[in-house]
């Protein structure tokens, strides 16, 4: 056989090998994306579970507070909209509500003395907390997944079998700056 046959042959083997490992990793990061979210979506849902307990425990002893409450009632159902549908973005959005929806709440409670001595309240409230910090954990962890995913399937060579394949780009899991800036005190209690 001829010794240049030979080496074009070698040559293709290797780059289809090359490009299988290439291939299998991309797969490996984009279900490293979806198991992120699927963790976040877990922690989503037994929020979810939880935050009608919360609402009627403040509802017993918050007769006055019935906007705070259905707000954060809306941003739940929202974020189970977005959750179910997988839309990262709107998640987002949602999320953000709730939280500022949650923070108002719980400044909103501090004026109840028998809702704050109330074991239930206490209880759910430090179930929600504890969530809230799982949440963000997860969401760290999604936005790193989802960071290397996307860097992978804009790098050379992987670029080249991602397009090919039809690998797209994942959306980071963000939230509104609202979320960020603090609570306007000032507006709850006007």
């Amino acid at each position: 056989m001829d010794p240049v046959l030979i080496t074009i042959l070698v040559i293709v083997v290797l780059a289809v090998i090359y490009a299988i490992t290439i291939y299998n990793h991309l797969v490996r990061l984009k279900h490293n994306v979806s198991r992120a979210f699927s963790n976040i979506d877990v922690l989503l849902k037994q929020r979810h579970d939880e935050l009608p307990k919360l609402v009627e425990t403040c509802k017993q002893h918050m007769g006055y507070e019935q906007q705070t409450l259905q707000k954060v009632m809306e941003a739940r159902s929202a974020v189970a909209r977005a959750s179910d549908n997988g839309d990262i973005k709107a998640l987002g959005q949602a999320e953000s509500q709730l939280r500022i929806g949650l923070g108002n709440l719980f400044a909103v409670a501090e004026d109840y003395p028998e809702l704050r001595a109330s074991d239930s309240f206490q209880h759910l409230q430090g179930r929600i907390s504890g969530l809230e910090s799982s949440i963000a954990d997860r969401r760290e962890y999604y936005n790193e997944s989802v960071n290397v995913y996307n860097i992978r399937i804009e790098q050379f060579p992987d670029l080249i079998v991602a397009r090919k394949m039809g690998f797209k780009g994942a959306d980071l899991l963000e939230f509104d700056e609202a979320e960020k800036a603090d609570v306007d005190m000032k507006s709850l209690f006007g």
